[in-house]
């Protein structure tokens, strides 16, 4: 009986693609689309097998969680955001020196007097006072948020789940501040928001990244170290 393939997910779209291309391409790898151009399959040339699927940078992120591939290339906000228990469930193989990021609690400008998180607390319970209602927070990482604002003592707020444009939401009026990922800060200064001194949720880039939970019969294995070699892991 044969081995199933061994499965690398590679982000599917944008420079985190290019970049992963490159990167394997310059290590001896490269990838090679199957099919279509815009198909999303595709193997790693002399490596035989070996599949490759293109998916979002959020998917790789949880199908490294469930075990369905066995690595993949995504964002540390993304692991951070989808896995509550690392450990258990992945190994960060390498940082790979690009798709670099944070994801940052930024407020309005206009809020002079608010410079740190423990301000915001004290704004929350101002907030609450004059208009009825806890303080809205606009993001797409709510699980980092949570955990984030319970460490630093925050409870006067929800989590308004935002899938685009987070930045806007203020000016919009559906959020009062918003925990959103920057590369520059460029975004949230044009929407007149800027950044919490201590705001710095997690500083991102994307990484190599295997999955405990895969299947790693002798093959996979051997594959993952030969991969880890290329790369100089």
């Amino acid at each position: 009986m044969t081995d199933p393939n061994f499965v690398l997910a590679v982000p599917s779209k944008g420079r985190l693609m290019e970049q992963t291309m490159d990167v394997f391409a310059d290590a001896g790898l490269p990838l090679k689309k199957t099919g279509h151009e815009r198909g999303y399959q595709g193997t790693i040339d002399g490596i035989e097998h070996a599949e490759v699927v293109f998916l979002s940078a959020s998917e790789i992120a949880h199908q490294l969680k469930t075990g369905r591939i066995h690595i993949g290339v995504t964002g540390e906000d993304l692991l951070r955001e989808s896995i509550s228990d690392p450990e258990n469930c992945i190994d960060i193989m390498k940082r790979l020196g690009f798709g670099y990021a944070d994801v940052v609690v930024a407020i309005p400008d206009c809020w002079i007097d608010v410079q740190a998180m423990a301000d915001l607390e004290d704004v929350a319970v101002i907030f609450h006072r004059e208009h009825g209602r806890r303080l809205r927070v606009a993001t797409k990482y709510m699980n980092l948020t949570r955990r984030f604002f319970a460490q630093k003592g925050v409870t006067g707020y929800r989590i308004v789940e935002s899938l685009g444009a987070t930045e806007g939401t203020p000016a919009a009026g559906t959020a009062e501040l918003v925990v959103d990922i920057t590369s520059t800060g460029a975004t949230l200064e044009a929407n007149y928001l800027r950044i919490l001194e201590d705001g710095v949720i997690v500083e991102s880039e994307a990484c190599l990244v295997s999955s405990r939970r895969a299947d790693w019969f002798d093959s996979a294995s051997e594959i993952r170290e030969h991969i880890a070699g290329q790369l100089g892991v």
